[in-house]
């Protein structure tokens, strides 16, 4: 396709006209709030980076925990402010190791955690109440925060140091992502009992991060990403008030994951939108007391499904630009991803480039001097506006269809992310949306760089480790744990305190899972 006919009608990723120039007259009601002022679009705090430099939290998970644990402590070493702990797909779906629906995926896409000790090998050597782990875990996110809780006791570690952060989005999981167990609504009770649970004896730990990113990948625009990340966000503080919570115990604790992708000036005016529409919603809807509860607080990754297999290198490139998108939108954190991740797992080596990448924008752009640089720009301005307008059209035709549960069990999410996904596979192949070294600049063969491959010893050790487990526990002990907690499902009691003790008394994170699914059973989709 001709230069002149790709521009003819250029768009953002959400069907927004570019236009060729912009002015103030393309700027709607001027919104003169600063940085730290309510409605946040310009950032939450006042000074931004000047006052604290966002968390560069690399994302990492494979093999045993071992393996990831020596990952932890090269990057830790490289300069990384923050664990972010990626969980294999057994592990995600409530599954040991040993069981026969985890053969030939154990340690391949995360780390296997089956068990307490598992936990305390993945964090050896790491002061739980001085580093903040992330994890991104849903189905199965009360396991996990229970052996963090488990091994702190076991460390010594009171639970009130304690910084981190559950993913424990499950709506999200129906919508774009699949790795859900139980049906719908007693998994958002599972969610809602860790808030309760937490709020009272975990106070720093952020008990959810609501996830647009995997929305993003299953090939949302950006304006269906805000829409349905802040509908799932409005849901799940309405099942908190439900339960009793208030929700300035709630949202002051309650944290946001995006996407960054390769639309420069779309991606930064996305972020604001965001931060801006969910402060109004939360305000309209709510009316809380703490400020705090209005502060759209979020975690960015950059853009797995923009990478390319293709001249992988050029995948620094992308990264580079979402990466400064993100800075520049204001992000709190920040994963970058490696350029070979298309193909494998990262290498050290390009675990290194994708964090460095963070490093030279934090220390020699100059982009963190100033909150907000980007404010005030006519075409950033115009499409914040934009962009929060029509994701509140969103917003409001969920409500119509009776909140995100009646929507999701109605698919229009799934639906309409389906059918961007479509249009924006359909411009690739078409040649209407340029990628370099696939449509444009491409060379004939894969320049493949060296790969890390997981050795299939991982499955066999893990198996053979969590049958010794147990082996070698309180078999009693273990099998009154999770009679109790099948006996809290089954009424109004809350599960996590249950699921605690299972964990303090032995029980694997499979056992844990299957009691639950004999109460809530299995959700196999539509």
């Amino acid at each position: 396709m001709a230069d002149k006919d790709r521009h003819r009608d250029p768009r953002t990723s959400s069907g927004i006209p570019v236009h060729e120039v912009y002015t103030a007259a393309d700027v709607g009601v001027s919104d003169n709030s600063r940085p730290g002022e309510f409605p946040f679009t310009r950032g939450i705090h006042r000074s931004m980076y000047r006052g604290k430099l966002w968390t560069m939290r690399q994302y990492s998970g494979f093999g045993s925990a071992e393996d990831t644990n020596a990952r932890y402590h090269f990057l830790l070493k490289q300069g990384i402010t923050g664990l972010s702990v990626a969980f294999d797909l057994p592990t995600q779906m409530g599954r040991d190791p040993d069981h026969l629906l985890a053969r030939g995926e154990v340690g391949r896409v995360g780390v296997s955690i089956a068990t307490v000790d598992d936990m305390d090998r993945l964090l050896q050597g790491i002061p739980l109440d001085q580093v903040s782990i992330s994890m991104t875990i849903n189905a199965t996110a009360g396991t996990l925060l229970a052996f963090v809780l488990a091994l702190a006791e076991r460390r010594g570690t009171s639970w009130s140091a304690l910084r981190g952060t559950i993913q424990n989005d499950i709506l999200k999981e129906y919508i774009a992502r699949g790795t859900y167990i139980y049906p719908p609504r007693p998994a958002m009770r599972l969610v809602t009992d860790i808030f309760s649970f937490c709020k009272t004896n975990v106070p720093q730990w952020n008990t959810i991060s609501v996830s647009g990113y995997h929305i993003r990948e299953a090939g949302s625009t950006a304006v269906e990403e805000v829409a349905f990340t802040l509908a799932d966000g409005l849901a799940y503080l309405e099942a908190a008030r439900e339960r009793g919570l208030r929700i300035d115990d709630v949202a002051p604790r309650m944290a946001f994951f995006f996407n960054c992708h390769n639309n420069f000036l779309e991606e930064v005016a996305k972020f604001r939108a965001a931060r801006r529409l969910w402060a109004k919603l939360v305000k309209e809807r709510f009316s809380p007391d703490d400020e705090r509860s209005l502060m759209l607080r979020f975690h960015t990754q950059t853009a797995g499904s923009s990478l390319t297999a293709q001249q992988p290198q050029n995948n620094i490139v992308r990264t580079t630009v979402q990466a400064l998108a993100a800075v520049l939108g204001g992000t709190q954190s920040l994963h970058t991803n490696a350029f070979d991740e298309a193909l494998g797992l990262p290498t050290e080596e390009s675990a290194r480039i994708a964090l460095r990448t963070q490093q030279i924008i934090a220390e020699e752009s100059g982009v963190a001097a100033s909150a907000d640089p980007l404010g005030g720009s006519y075409i950033v301005e115009s499409l914040t506006d934009r962009i929060e307008e029509e994701a509140r059209k969103r917003i409001e035709r969920v409500d119509a269809m009776g909140g995100m549960l009646s929507a999701i069990e109605q698919r229009y999410p799934q639906g309409e992310i389906d059918n961007s996904a479509y249009e924006a596979q359909r411009a690739i192949e078409s040649g209407e949306v340029g990628v370099v070294g696939v449509n444009r600049c491409a060379e004939d063969g894969l320049q493949e760089p060296p790969l890390l491959s997981i050795d299939p010893r991982v499955e066999r050790e893990q198996s053979a480790r969590v049958k010794a487990f147990r082996g070698a526990r309180d078999a009693a002990g273990v099998t009154n744990s999770l009679e109790q907690l099948k006996r809290a499902a089954v009424g109004d009691e809350n599960t996590m305190a249950r699921v605690l003790d299972c964990a303090r008394s032995g029980a694997t994170l499979g056992e844990i899972s299957d009691a639950l699914r004999e109460v809530f059973g299995e959700y196999h989709g539509e």
